[in-house]
């Protein structure tokens, strides 16, 4: 249970900007120094929305501010390489051309959400918090009415130029950013171009196929037979495996082998009117295929606690043929350093399975154009408001998001003909580091953060052949018809919404797995379904038709 912070709110974080001029004045009569000369301030041209060169501004401007408190969670592909956000260079620089120094709050990998519940607790709040609002108990309305987070309206359209301006240009993306009561909660990651939204799928060993006279699996009948091969005959004792962290099934929730039945896992909508796809009957046919699969051994024994490194072990090893995962991190990834092993070793990207060959995907990975995670949001506890917001619009501004898409010019990449080009720091990394490893090393680029994606990062991230085939063939469904944009809410509509969802996830995900796993027979999925129902599903579709419907008439609006 999270309890209010004492003490806290908005008007508190405002009283920290008379007291920094006072000190600017004091720091000017005592003849310390001239803070007029390069601080990190946009002057009233930039304020009306004429970017500045904050680059120009040097890292010893803001010497007399205390440090910035930032809360997040490292990457884990910056974590393969180093320890901490301080080592990254990207985060060096970023300190460096603002002005800014920031110290970083770091919990355990995949442990994010728990970590933010007994921080908001303990009352002690970092400046900024990058995390998931959306998913915050009783949406982000309620966590700034809980006095943890500031409304970003008035400080959005004080110190932060650059967003406003974006969002004032791309109405559809600005809706999503906003609760339903029309406040601004935190600085945006955005994907900035359609083709930046589908970026995973099925992974499969090519070779295996080859050397088994097997062809690229479509249908849910050819995956079984290939999946089975690979157990019987390559001896992999994880033929497929896929993410069940955070939650149980979370690698297919995207629509891989549950799509092939119709659905999703989750919330989708049919032509305006929204299901949730755990309560259906197709739902309980794929639980069935998976109780086989896991019976056969042809998926990962230890499905609800696989993560990403032991995803990646498995499929480096060999100890699995098959798996979902991305272009970058997966193929990217794990493909160099198999074949430093093995130069004979090949994967190839799989369309999304059907059940007929000739059917057309109808869900895939199709990511929402604002997404939920790296939004990061400035505490009650900020006495520096000012000088956080301008340092977030900085991913929003000209310089800003070369920074946070490419790097540093000279080092990550160079400028030809007006296209930021990666160096081979990024793309033939001397230390024999993955593209993905180098670039979240240098740029924010290839995960998350507050900037809007660029997708000429893509057109060059995916060097390799069986990348850019792997966009093409999971781009190739139905899954933008069905998914749900981010949906605003109000704060009573995120409050009932939560607390219906957290048991009704802990249901889904509990019986999914005694089904898959034979501790409950099949027909226990009847009984199931009515103990959702009971704990408010049908109101929890209702809210989130609601919001649907007035994402959509707002929209029709603008």
């Amino acid at each position: 249970m999270m309890r209010k912070r004492k003490g806290s709110g908005a008007h508190l974080a405002h009283q920290g900007l008379p007291v920094l001029l006072m000190l600017a004045m004091l720091t000017v009569l005592l003849g310390a120094c001239d803070l007029a000369e390069g601080r990190f301030r946009m002057d009233s041209a930039a304020s009306a929305g004429v970017s500045k060169n904050v680059g120009n501004y040097g890292g010893s401007a803001l010497t007399n501010l205390s440090p910035l408190t930032y809360w997040a969670e490292l990457n884990g592909n910056a974590a393969s390489i180093k320890s901490s956000f301080g080592e990254v260079p990207f985060f060096q620089e970023w300190q460096r051309r603002t002005g800014v120094k920031l110290d970083f709050i770091q919990p355990p990998g995949n442990q994010g959400k728990e970590a933010l519940s007994v921080l908001l607790a303990s009352g002690e709040l970092p400046d900024l918090i990058e995390y998931e609002w959306i998913h915050y108990p009783g949406g982000p309305e309620k966590a700034i009415n809980d006095g943890y987070i500031l409304r970003l309206n008035e400080i959005i359209d004080q110190y932060a130029p650059h967003l406003k301006k974006y969002l004032s240009e791309h109405p559809e993306i600005d809706l999503q950013v906003r609760t339903a009561n029309g406040s601004y909660y935190a600085f945006p990651f955005i994907q900035g171009d359609q083709r930046l939204r589908t970026y995973q799928g099925p992974i499969i060993r090519k070779d295996w196929l080859d050397e088994l006279g097997l062809n690229v699996p479509v249908t849910i009948e050819e995956w079984h037979e290939v999946l089975k091969a690979f157990k019987e005959r390559k001896g992999a004792k994880a033929p497929l495996t896929f993410l069940g962290v955070p939650n149980p099934l979370f690698g297919i929730e995207g629509g891989g082998f549950i799509g092939a039945f119709g659905i999703k896992k989750d919330f989708y909508q049919e032509q305006g009117r929204v299901k949730f796809g755990a309560i259906e009957p197709e739902y309980k046919a794929f639980l069935a295929l998976f109780r086989d699969w896991y019976k056969e051994g042809l998926i990962d024994p230890n499905l609800a606690a696989v993560d990403s490194e032991t995803q990646d072990t498995s499929m480096i090893l060999g100890r699995s043929g098959a798996s979902i995962w991305n272009a970058g991190a997966g193929i990217g990834t794990w493909l160099p350093i198999m074949k430093a092993n093995d130069p004979a070793v090949e994967l190839a990207p799989a369309p999304y399975p059907v059940m007929k060959t000739g059917d057309r995907p109808k869900f895939g990975q199709f990511a929402p154009a604002v997404g939920t995670s790296g939004g990061v949001a400035i505490s009650t506890s900020n006495r520096q408001v000012e000088e956080a917001a301008r340092m977030l619009d900085y991913g929003y501004s000209p310089e800003g998001h070369l920074l946070f898409n490419f790097g540093i010019e000279g080092v990550s990449y160079e400028m030809k003909d007006g296209y930021p080009a990666y160096t081979d720091l990024i793309l033939n990394n001397p230390n024999q580091w993955a593209p993905s490893q180098a670039l979240a090393m240098y740029t924010r680029a290839s995960y998350f953060g507050p900037f809007v994606q660029d997708v000429r990062y893509m057109e060059q991230y995916y060097t390799l052949e069986e990348q850019q085939e792997a966009i093409r063939l999971w781009s190739d469904t139905d899954a933008s018809l069905h998914n749900l944009p981010t949906l605003p809410k109000t704060e009573e509509e995120s409050t009932e919404f939560s607390v219906i969802m957290q048991d009704v996830n802990r249901i889904v995900d509990e019986m999914s797995l005694k089904l898959i796993y034979g501790i409950e027979p099949l027909d226990a999925f009847e009984g199931y379904v009515e103990q959702i129902h009971a704990m408010g599903i049908d109101r929890a579709i209702q809210i989130q038709q609601q919001s649907l419907d007035r994402y959509n008439q707002a929209l029709s609006a603008k």
